[in-house]
């Protein structure tokens, strides 16, 4: 099978709900992160950055060779212009790569106030067929097309063979039941405006569901319009094959772990397929797959890749934990002399078989042979989450590394 006949690697771009996340995102694969700042995004309920955050994760991303792209894709109304220009300026003054925008004329701004900032239409504007991406380039001078997450992998592929710019395509996390997240329930329901960043997912909360006003009372009686998220690790040879730019992750909400297990999921799926020519085998997918699958905490599905999304897309049953990990035990706060000092998230018993996940490393395995609390008293078992334990570890880990249980 032939490589595909661009010059760079695919970007991998992961979210980044706040400095922290952004820096474990490019330490663990990520070639791009976007984030948003105090204004003019979407996801207004997440940490977000300050302008002194954006020039220091501007900074960081350099030193690590990263970009950094922010979202400026509110539907904006006439008091959401008020100091975008300067905005944009000082965006591009730190070293911002892009701008991530649903509003032309925000792309208009963005292109008179800072030219070289690129442009990349947010998926909030569905771009689902190659007209549109052809009009958004030649008319509106876009550098990078953001797909929606309804398009189907042929559409992906026709789109992006005739489109004259850059195309990006979503391949894990939040999918949504309106087109590309342009939805009105939030708003309807709870006057927190889900295009101008305040989303209260009204999608998956859990409904009564009623029969000529009886309610039912059986196990289906509780329902979501919620869908699965998206993991489609499955097509991510044939979007590199197709000479899509830049694969994106949902989830500027989500924890550092979830960010930590899947950017370094997808990195080493990614990396695997350019070594091998895109050939894996199936045994080889299921492992990435797997990897990839560790940070998730929700049902998933494939998505539209595969043609229309189906019943088996969407969370038709009341919400359980059957599907929460608990295999993410903590991160190394400290280590000295081959003892790493760990801050507990779930539990962990004496003999659990723990898997290191270190930043641009394999990853590794020890089995737990000794724990210590915080005053040197030994342990069978850790039960308290957020505090501090020791235990010794047969190779070198650093500080920020992940454990998790091994599965």
């Amino acid at each position: 099978m032939p490589k595909p006949s661009f010059e760079k690697k695919i970007e991998l771009l992961a979210p980044a709900g706040d400095l922290s996340r952004a820096k474990t995102a490019i330490l663990y694969g990520a070639d791009a992160i976007y984030l948003g700042g105090m204004n003019y995004s979407l996801r207004s309920r997440a940490s977000n950055f300050t302008m002194e955050d954006i020039r220091e994760v501007c900074q960081f991303a350099r030193e690590h060779g990263a970009r950094v792209h922010v979202t400026t894709n509110i539907i904006p109304h006439d008091e959401d212009f008020d100091g975008v220009g300067d905005y944009f300026k000082a965006l591009q003054d730190y070293g911002v790569t892009a701008v991530i925008t649903a509003s032309p004329a925000y792309m208009q701004i963005a292109r008179q106030c800072a030219p070289e900032l690129e442009i990349h239409c947010s998926t909030q504007l569905s771009i689902t067929n190659t007209l549109t991406a052809k009009y958004l380039s030649e008319m509106l001078h876009v550098d990078r097309v953001v797909l929606a997450r309804e398009c189907t992998l042929p559409e992906v592929q026709e789109i992006t063979k005739h489109c004259p710019v850059e195309t990006e395509a979503f391949i894990h996390g939040g999918m949504c039941v309106n087109y590309s997240g342009r939805c009105t329930l939030s708003n309807r329901m709870t006057l927190r405006d889900a295009n101008r960043g305040g989303c209260a997912q009204s999608c998956r909360w859990q409904y009564h569901l009623y029969e000529n006003d009886k309610e039912l009372s059986d196990a289906q009686s509780m329902f979501t319009m919620g869908s699965k998220d998206l993991m489609s690790a499955s097509v991510v040879k044939d979007l590199i094959l197709a000479g899509v730019s830049s694969l994106k992750i949902e989830g500027r909400m989500k924890t550092e772990y979830y960010v930590a297990s899947v950017v370094s999921g997808y990195r080493h799926l990614i990396d695997a397929l350019y070594e091998k020519n895109f050939a894996l085998s199936e045994e080889e997918m299921v492992y990435h797959t797997k990897e990839i699958m560790k940070g998730e905490n929700r049902e998933v599905c494939n998505g539209f890749y595969d043609g229309r999304a189906e019943g088996e897309s969407i969370i038709f049953h009341a919400f359980d934990n059957n599907h929460v990990s608990h295999d993410f035990l903590g991160r190394v706060k400290t280590v000295e002399d081959g003892t790493a000092y760990l801050l507990t998230r779930n539990p962990i018993d004496m003999g659990d078989v723990i898997e290191v996940l270190s930043p641009g490393k394999e990853n590794r395995r020890f089995t737990v042979t000794g724990m210590k609390n915080d005053k040197g008293e030994s342990l069978d078992r850790s039960r308290s989450p957020m505090t501090v334990i020791s235990m010794p570890v047969p190779f070198v880990v650093e500080e920020g590394d992940i454990f998790r249980r091994a599965g």
